[in-house]
């Protein structure tokens, strides 16, 4: 049987805690994940991480985890990219590494002047 985890109030400067968030993403960690992990980083390389402490799990959804809305109706909000690129992050856009690799903010200048092209 698994411990039960200590849960903790922290209080952040609202900056920190953006800063982490953003880092976090990029890991594919949550939050609280990434302070966990920077916080056993640095027990460790003080030399103070306690022998009894499990690993951390990795970053990332656990393998076998299934993807939510996978194998469901199409409802337009599916779990991959359009193009069949990388997995949908949690508000429906493509994760990293997806599509193209130019901005998705609309249409740009060289699609207008296409669009022009095509009407008769």
């Amino acid at each position: 049987m698994a411990t039960e985890r200590k849960k903790l109030l922290l209080r952040l400067d609202p900056a920190v805690h953006d800063a982490l968030a953003r880092w976090a993403g990029d890991e594919l960690r949550s939050t609280n994940a990434q302070i966990e992990y920077l916080l056993r980083k640095a027990l460790g390389d003080a030399g103070r991480l306690p022998g009894g402490v499990g690993r951390m799990r990795g970053p990332g959804r656990p393998p076998g985890t299934p993807v939510p809305g996978a194998g469901q109706a199409d409802d337009g909000a599916g779990s991959f990219a359009p193009d069949g690129g990388a997995p949908a992050v949690g508000n429906g856009t493509p994760g990293p590494g997806a599509g193209s690799s130019a901005p998705d903010a609309g249409s740009s200048a060289q699609d207008d002047q296409h669009d022009q092209e095509e009407q008769p």
